[in-house]
């Protein structure tokens, strides 16, 4: 069995510091400026500990440098390297080309790690023609392609290696213009299909988007959050439609695909990232509202990663408010809502039953899983 292995070194880079994206080499250095730093090596990590109980069940065949090897020699792999070393910050071009390479090596499974960006890559490379799972690392996760969780990816790679007879769905690959996205307008757009072994509960949906009709459970839901702000405290409302009904209801501006803060009907800052985040709730309490992604049910980890784990574990579980329309509860027929913060100690400890607002003095009881 011979599994392959791409990492896209500057996936998700610009997450945390509220970029939305990591398209395009001016996103890349601007990233960098404001201080973000390159996860998706420790999201491939997190596979590869998995992995590494079937080490000697498979050849490991990864791309040279920072796109793979550096991170399976650090976790006790010894792989096929291909292609030349990378250095710096690398390109959609690189990627195509170590997957084209694996493709000509006769891989039997390709893990990436990545965002929809690194998913459309591996698409224009190799279609169809080889199983695919991504790991995802990137911020705009929305492709039904990737595991739930790096961890979860790990687990469908063991049983693909043990032979599992597991179902190859195809699976699409769709994908944001960031430039519209980072202007609050969402284009989405379908691009293609990968080949992907499906292991139940462990493969994500597509993103779906919000119903538009539903205006009076929206504000319904937004008076109820209202009626629940206490003075001196600052809410941090998630992306979304439904949390902008709570910042219309207050008449202040929102950024639709943003985190941004308010005290009271005060806007104290609007497209925050990870560190703004802190500097606020530093000597300030604070509540955090957010809503699920649709179709998929992510509540932390899924383009709103500026809400970073130091961010969740100083505001406190306890002051995080989930709200929804009942249409997206019903969608999930009755899976959990998930999260995937990067920090696994955190995801445990969001894990569990929580309320969720859903209307006007209204809510249920829903399960959260890591």
């Amino acid at each position: 069995m011979r599994i392959g292995l791409i990492i896209n070194p500057i996936a998700g880079i610009g997450g945390r510091v509220g970029l939305k994206g990591s398209d395009g080499l001016e996103t890349q250095q601007k990233a960098l400026a404001l201080g973000a730093q390159t996860l998706s090596h420790l999201r491939a990590g997190v596979t590869l500990e998995t992995l590494f109980p079937v080490k000697n069940l498979f050849e490991l065949v990864t791309a040279a440098g920072l796109m793979g090897e550096t991170a399976a020699r650090q976790h006790g792999f010894k792989p096929t390297v291909i292609g030349p070393q990378s250095s710096g910050l690398t390109s959609a071009e690189d990627t195509r080309q170590a997957a084209r390479e694996m493709l000509d090596d006769s891989i039997d499974l390709l893990l990436f790690a990545g965002g929809d960006g690194t998913a459309r890559d591996i698409f224009t490379a190799v279609g169809t023609r080889v199983p695919v799972l991504g790991i995802p690392a990137g911020v705009k996760i929305h492709s039904a392609v990737f595991a739930t969780h790096p961890r979860a990816a790990g687990e469908i790679a063991a049983s693909f290696i043990h032979g599992k007879r597991l179902e190859l769905r195809e699976s699409e690959v769709i994908d944001l213009d960031e430039e519209s996205y980072r202007a609050g307008t969402i284009i989405t757009k379908l691009y293609g299909f990968l080949n992907v072994p499906i292991l139940s509960h462990k493969v994500q949906n597509k993103k779906a988007p919000s119903p538009g009709r539903e205006f009076a459970q929206m504000d319904a839901i937004a008076a109820d959050v209202i009626e629940s702000m206490q003075p001196g405290w600052l809410t941090i409302l998630g992306p979304g439609t439904t949390t902008r009904a709570i910042a219309d209801r207050l008449g202040v501006p929102k950024t639709l695909v943003g985190v941004d803060v308010y005290e009271g009907e005060r806007v104290i800052a609007l497209d925050a990232g990870e560190a703004k985040l802190l500097d606020l709730i530093a000597d300030q309490p604070a509540k955090i509202v957010v809503s699920p992604v649709g179709g998929q049910g992510f509540i932390f980890g899924r383009g709103n990663q500026q809400i970073s784990p130091n961010v969740l574990r100083k505001v406190g579980r306890e002051n995080i408010i989930l709200i929804s329309l009942m249409e997206k509860l019903n969608a999930l027929a009755g899976e959990p809502f998930l999260v995937d913060s990067g920090d696994a100690g955190l995801d445990g400890i969001l894990a569990g039953y929580m309320p969720v607002i859903s209307g006007y003095h209204e809510k249920v009881i829903y399960r959260v899983s890591a």
